[in-house]
């Protein structure tokens, strides 16, 4: 399987509201839940007034189109990630998934994922 990195650093956001999403930018993720307000942007990008900010993430992007019938594509990588004691914040979408790492980890995990098989680009 081949990962991508994702130009760009970002952060995770708990937003009060959806005010300020820049929702033009190229890549973002938004969660609504009756809790909260979630949002991972770059960090050039986060929404004035958010309640809590964690910056200095970088991201691997699952190449191609996942099936829904295929099993275990996140568990895998974050066993890899976790066995190396990696901590990740992941996001999936319709097609792929996306995986956060903190920046002074993301070496170490990209290494880790290309020891166990995978290929990153």
């Amino acid at each position: 399987m081949e990962l991508q990195k994702v130009d760009g650093d970002f952060s995770v956001c708990k937003l009060e509201n959806m005010d300020g999403v820049d929702f033009s930018r190229e890549l973002l993720f938004f969660a609504k839940t009756p809790d909260e307000f979630s949002l991972v942007c770059e960090v050039d990008y986060v929404p004035f007034g958010a309640v809590e900010v964690e910056s200095g993430w970088k991201a691997l992007k699952v190449s191609g189109i996942l099936d829904f019938g295929m099993i275990g594509v996140i568990a895998k990588i974050s066993n890899i990630l976790a066995d190396a004691g990696i901590s990740i914040f992941v996001v999936s979408t319709y097609n792929t998934d996306y995986f956060l790492l903190k920046e002074e980890s993301f070496n170490e995990g990209v290494e880790e994922l290309i020891n166990k098989g995978y290929a990153v680009v």
